[in-house]
């Protein structure tokens, strides 16, 4: 199991069924199942083909009726019920189809590629409760992965409306030593952007840019 997976996994709480969209290999059921954190789980994929590796894996869980195997689009044959859904290593947009052709799930985490400030906003305009939404790395091959994990609840209500800096970047990311590494990284590639030949536009949107990442470096909430 990688390490963005072993990170994704310490958010999942114990729950009834589990069920795991692009699902993959389906290494976060098995740490579910094998941990003894859901009674059953469903592992769903668009690709069959990744689903049967993940049926693989699970084969001791599979047979005895203890793991359902679904190949469908997103959640749109799996009924909805009192479930914690993943939908982890697509785009947050790829997200926000998922869930808005079908439903938000009672509980969730979600691990957005891009846009997730995007699939925040959405949530918090549906009414979610976020309990967590935080920045986390992984390094690969001497390179330094980021990504963002949000963690909550259909209903309820999160605590405070987020300010610009916590939608851009996640509530519980900011004044952590990851995001400050990325910011520094964002503010380093928008001042050299800013010095090739921009249109007036062009130029006023990178400014405007490096002046919000400086706040938040700042601690400033935006």
């Amino acid at each position: 199991m990688t390490e963005r997976l072993k990170k994704l996994c310490a958010l999942l709480d114990k729950c009834d069924r589990f069920v795991d969209v692009g699902c993959d290999h389906g290494y976060c059921t098995k740490y579910m199942l094998d941990s003894g954190l859901c009674n059953r789980a469903v592992i769903a994929d668009v690709s069959a083909k990744s689903l049967s590796k993940a049926e693989k894996l699970l084969a001791e869980y599979v047979s005895a009726g203890r793991c359902a195997s679904v190949c469908c689009d997103g959640l749109e044959s799996i009924d909805r019920g009192d479930d914690l859904v993943l939908i982890a290593g697509m785009g947050g947009e790829e997200i926000l189809k998922i869930i808005k052709s079908a439903y938000i799930p009672h509980s969730f985490v979600f691990q957005p590629m891009k846009n997730a400030p995007e699939l925040r906003e959405y949530l918090l305009e549906s009414g979610c409760a976020i309990d967590y939404d935080g920045l986390f790395t992984e390094t690969r091959a001497g390179l330094v992965k980021n990504y963002f994990a949000i963690k909550g609840r259909a209903g309820g209500k999160t605590a405070r409306p987020y300010t610009a800096a916590e939608l851009a970047y996640g509530r519980d990311s900011l004044g952590t030593p990851e995001l400050e590494a990325l910011l520094n990284y964002e503010l380093t590639k928008n001042l050299a952007y800013a010095q090739g030949g921009l249109s007036p536009q062009s130029r006023a949107e990178v400014e405007s840019r490096i002046q919000f990442i400086k706040g938040v470096l700042n601690g400033e909430t935006v």
